[in-house]
This record gives structure tokens, sequence and C-alpha cells, in this order.
């Protein structure tokens, strides 16, 4: 079997390789989260990392690792004795694939056992195996909803609790949880992201040498991997030696007042969320200290904690973009080094005594940065006015529309969205079987129960009460007489559950001259940008069709980064004619295609418009036969009507009809101008 590439070989992925170390020098930072493009050797340098990490010793026999130096193990082969033998072996790197059941991942009953034996026996999961080890989670960001609880409750508790199938059992898992993913792919949940000690992001260079050294390398290895390996052991022995001698002395590294202090301010001047900010970024100085043979945390050891700790800590929406304003990190850290930490002074010590930082030389850097709680130098690009999404008809009027018909108007503006706002929920008719989510109904493999079926290959919980009484009525036929039961392969039941699916939003957008009035361009993409957030929260993937001139174009394909699709709107322009029909047949296009890629996913098509089709001859007559042509395929969709003005004509009403789908004005999209205007109504 080949061996893993070496860790000491990878080229251009310094501050990846750093924050694994850090992490494997001092678990308790809470793992790696890698960000980056295809083809950046995120996967490679995760299972090479385990080549170049000490063996660990372990209770000899014990399927939970237990650690023989614990007094006490929390573990279901436990208790073992004082004296109990002991052996070493390599960390694990444990793969979790993102269509693995929950029952692999906490483990469940050992079906063998309780069928052949009548005996209820706990078989591990995932999470038992990477105990003291590293849970490697690929494409994280496309892991089920279900399965990141499993993975925030561990992550927490630092054990797994499970309570199923008649087994009742509680173990350890502590382990450090590396997750790559392609942010083109969409983003993570927020409560998992920030479960993330230290965060990457990884590109591929643009420096040809860099380039040229990585294929050659890559190369080499495919050519002959044990002789390439060969050449790095030196280098891997050395790592190694480094890793240990860090972990012995990690323990011993000072985190003094200064630093600690200083690790405050940096974290207030960022204005990240919650507590856990300044955690991981006094355990990662300290363990950069320690990779470095300090036993003194210093201001690059809190500069390169803060480049790691922070960047995902700092975005309140998936439309913010990632990443750290270093200029601002240098002005809060200041020039000068930590001050030494003033020697004890006894017990006369009255509390009128100086606050660690406020010390009187480093009153020139108070006096020329600003505040630590509100620089002056951070600028996230929110200042923007918010959107009036229930814009009357009068203010509308200010910018007046284009007639119907006419001269074709060449303008093209672009206008910018407003902030967005909580979304009435649009869903998919009937009952699905797409992949779990949160948006319409459908039999998922998670849920309250509503029955039982056969296997279909696709996992699930086993029914046992249900695959007994399919088996009992075939005893005698089997040749039973006494003893356990006989089961053949039909036997077997799993549980139907039903609950929600995530589905394909596709956009479709009037970006013509009737919809190009500024007032009315930031309201539909203001309610186009808070339908992209519902996505993001609901797991769903999103695509972007638009058509303006004289021509439908596909903006964006189906995917699930809401991030990208949210820059392509900003960069929509506006004007020109309106070619409704080739706008819903080019989405009618792009759900045929994604119905073949994908046929589990019900896609929701939603259309903004005026209704007007002003392009080609018979416009009207030809944008109605499309959506029949739609409605005929049974595409669930949404006609936001986005015509405002004291004269409408009522035309994106008549368009929902002739495709069968919900109709509703684009003031109403908003969950609390919705509710004004049901109560309105009432009144």
């Amino acid at each position: 079997m080949p061996q893993h590439y070496p860790f000491s070989a990878v080229v251009g992925s310094d501050d990846m390789a750093l924050a694994l170390l850090l992490t494997t020098i001092s678990p308790d930072i809470g793992g790696v989260l890698v960000r980056g493009e295809k083809g950046t050797a995120k996967s490679t340098i995760v299972r090479a990392l385990t080549t170049v990490l000490p063996p660990i010793d372990v209770v000899a026999g014990d399927r939970f690792s237990s650690d023989p130096r614990e007094s006490t193990t929390l573990s279901p082969d436990g208790p073992f004795a004082s004296d109990a033998k002991t052996e070493a072996r390599p960390v694990r790197l444990v793969e979790l694939p993102v269509g693995v059941t929950e029952d692999r991942v906490l483990g469940s009953l050992h079906l063998e056992r309780a069928l052949s034996e009548g005996r209820a026996e706990y078989e591990p999961g995932l999470l038992a195996r990477a105990h003291r080890g590293i849970l490697y989670v690929d494409e994280v960001n496309l892991l089920h909803d279900h399965l990141v609880d499993l993975l925030l409750d561990a992550a927490a508790m630092g054990r797994s609790t499970v309570e199923r199938d008649g087994v009742s059992v509680e173990h350890a898992a502590r382990f450090v949880l590396v997750g790559t993913m392609n942010p083109e792919e969409g983003e993570l949940r927020p409560q998992l992201l920030d479960r993330f000690g230290l965060t990457v992001e990884v590109a591929a260079s643009r420096d040809p040498a860099v380039r040229v050294d990585v294929v050659r390398r890559r190369l080499a290895y495919d050519a002959d991997p044990d002789g390439f390996a060969a050449t790095y052991d030196d280098a891997e022995r050395a790592l190694t030696a480094r890793i240990v001698k860090s972990q012995e002395i990690v323990g011993t590294v000072h985190l003094s007042e200064q630093a600690l202090w200083k690790i405050a301010e940096v974290c207030a001047a960022f204005d990240v969320d919650g507590m856990r900010a300044d955690i991981v970024t006094a355990r990662t100085a300290v363990a950069h200290a320690a990779w470095h043979g300090r036993t003194e945390v210093t201001r690059e050891d809190i500069r390169a904690a803060a480049r790691l700790a922070l960047p995902h800590r700092r975005r309140r929406n998936p439309f913010d973009a990632p990443g750290l304003d270093e200029d601002l990190l240098d002005q809060v850290l200041g020039d000068d080094e930590l001050p030494p930490e003033p020697p004890p002074e006894g017990d006369d010590q009255g509390d009128d005594d100086p606050i660690p930082g406020d010390a009187p030389e480093q009153a020139p850097e108070d006096d020329t940065h600003s505040e630590p709680g509100q620089p002056e130098a951070l600028d996230d690009g929110t200042s923007e006015a918010p959107c009036d999404s229930t814009a009357t008809p009068d203010e509308v009027q200010d910018h007046p529309a284009p007639a119907p018909t006419g001269s074709e108007d060449t303008t093209q503006a672009t206008v910018t969205a407003g902030d967005p706002y909580r979304t009435k929920v649009f869903t998919v008719r009937g009952t699905g079987t797409g992949a779990a989510g949160r948006r319409s109904r459908a039999i998922t493999q998670f849920g309250h129960r509503v029955g039982t079926t056969r296997p279909d290959g696709s996992g699930g919980s086993i029914h046992l009460i249900e695959t007994i009484r399919a088996a009992a009525p075939h005893q005698a036929i089997r040749g039973r007489t006494t003893g356990a039961l006989r089961f053949r392969g039909d036997d077997l039941r799993v549980a139907s559950h039903e609950g929600k699916e995530a589905n394909l939003i596709l956009f479709c957008v009037d970006a013509s001259g009737s919809m190009a009035a500024r007032t009315r361009m930031e309201q539909v993409k203001t309610a186009i940008l808070s339908l992209l957030l519902d996505a993001y929260r609901r797991r769903d993937k999103v695509g972007l069709v638009t058509f303006r001139g004289g021509a439908a174009e596909l903006a964006l394909p189906p995917t699930h980064s809401v991030e990208i699709a949210a820059r392509r709107l900003a960069e929509l322009p506006a004007g020109g004619r309106t070619p409704l029909a080739e706008g819903l047949l080019e989405a009618a296009r792009v759900l045929e295609v994604e119905r073949v890629r994908d046929p589990r996913r019900r896609p929701l098509l939603v259309v903004l418009t005026d209704g007007r089709a002003t392009a080609g001859a018979d416009a009207v007559a030809r944008s109605h036969q499309a959506a029949r042509l739609l409605a005929a395929h049974n595409v669930g969709a949404v006609v936001i009507d986005c015509e405002s003005g004291p004269m409408r004509l009522g035309l994106a009403r008549t368009l929902a009809e002739h495709l069968l789908a919900e109709h509703v004005p684009v003031a109403e999209v908003s969950v609390s101008a919705l509710t004004h205007t049901v109560h309105e109504r009432v009144a």
C-alpha cells in the first residue's frame, strides 16, 4: 500500500500546516476549518498529519481508547485495574463521510448478536473511534443538519451519549475536529462554524516557481511513493520530535496579564460575538509560543493566534466577506513588545494599583490609536440605509416606469440592495423524498416516524418490532422449533420518517427597463437578498436566471453558495425590453438539466416581475404559453409581483394563473409587512 504524501513535502500551505500543528499541540483549541478552492491539497495535508504525530498510550483491549493515566475513564469496557496492560498505537484519523448515517456516527445495537443471540450489545460508532484522535469531515458544509447537531453536542461535552434501540451508553469523545470545504458549495451553519477553533483560507499560489515545485513533487510521488517518502524521512522525524517537545512544554508557557489584556483588546476591536474568541485566541497563542520553544507569550504569538482564530467569528451573515483586516490587527497590537510582568509587591498592594495594560509607557499608543472597542479603521460596508420594502405607490412614482410598449429603453443601471429581512416561507406542494433540509415536507431518514418500509440501500434506522413481526409467520417453514428466531434478508424493515427537505430555489428575475426605476429595483434586489438568506438557512441550492433586452441568461448555475448568488445579484444591471417568455423557457431548461442531475431534489421557481412582456411579436401570448409549459411539468412556482403605482395592470397575477403559482406582491414578501397587511384587512 503506497504511503501517504509526506506532511513536510506539502508546498504553499503554511497557514494550514501551522493551524493543524497547533491543534495537535493543544487539542483544547477546538479544531480547524479549512476553506479553499478545489485542488489546493486540503485533504492531502490532513491525511498526512497523522504520520508525524507521536503515538499515544491506550488501555490494551479497550475499544474506546482510554488514557491509562486517567484515574477515572468514561468507557463502557471499564472499569480497568490500576495495573491494566497498556499499549502504544498511532493517532487515528477517522473520516466522516457526508452521507454517513446517524447510527454509524453514534453507534447502535449490534444487530447480528441481537437477532442471533438475543443480547442487546452496543457497537461503537465513529465518534468512539475518533476519541483522542482526529475526526476529519471533507466537504463539511454539505453535512446534514442532524449530523451537525451530533458533532456540536460531542464537541461541546467531550462525550457521546447513546439512547436508542434499547441501548443506553455514554463514552468519552474528545477529538480534534478538522473540516475542509469549498465555499462555492455553500456555507456552514453558524453554530458549527463557531465550534471550529481556527480557520484557514487556502488558495493556489500565483507564483510560477511555487506551482512548478508543487507539480514536480506530485509527479515524483506518483512515480515512486515509497522512494519519495523516504527522501523526507529525516524531515518527518524532526517534525515529530518538535511536536513532542511542544506538547511537553505547552503546559508551562506563561500567559501574562499584559498578554491577556492585549488579547481582549484585539477581540473587542474586531467586534466578535461571545467569549469563545478570547479563550481560543489565548490557547492558540500559548500553543504558538510552545511551538517556537518559548515559555512566555509574545506579541507575535498573539498576532499569529488572532489571524487564525478570529476571521470566521467576525461574520454576521453569509454575505459578509471572510477575512481579517491585518492593518487593524497591527494597529491594536502596537509596535512595542509586551512589557514584562511586574514582580509581586506583597500583601500591601491596594485596589488603586494601575490595571495591567494601562501602564504609563502605553499612553502614546492610546493617543494615536482608536479605542479598542470602536476602531475607526474597521469598515464592514454595512453603513447603507435599509431599504423600505413596503414603499407606497406614491413613493415609486418619483421614478416612473416606462410604458408597456414603445421604443426600447437602452438605459442600464446597477442598483444596490438594502438590508435583508425575514421573509415569508415558500414551499413546494406535496411530499417529496429529497435530501434533508428545512423547507418542504418530505419522507426522510429523520423526523417523526410515520411507518415502515423495506430498505432501499439509502440507510435508515431499523424498526426491530416490525422486523420481528415480518419474520414471525415464517418460523415453521424455516424449521424453527426452539431457540432464536430465524431471519432472512427480506424480513428487514426500516422506519419511515416525515421531516423537511431542501429544495432547488431558481430565481427568474426581470431586469428590463420597466423594472429599472431605482426604488423598484432596490426593492426587488432586497427581496431577492432576503430570500437568498432564507435559502441559506434552509440548506437549499440556488440558481439565478435573468432576462432583459432580447434574451435570457443563466447568471448563476444552481449551487449551494448563496454568497456567490449575492455577488451576482449586486452586479445585476437593468434596462431594455422584457423577454418574459425567453426567461421562463430558460428557467424550464435549467430545471430539466437539474432534474437529470438530482432527480430527488424538487425545484421551486421564484419569478420576480411586473408581468409586462414587450420583446418580440406576440410577447404576452408566448409568455403565457411558456408558463403553461412549466405548469404542465408540475413545477412549484411563486410569482412575486413587482408592479407598483396607482394604475396597475395586474399582468403578474395573470402570469401566476397560467403558471399555477402563488401570487405575492413584493411588499408582502417580508413577514412583518405581510403581518401588517393582514391586521389591516382584519380590522
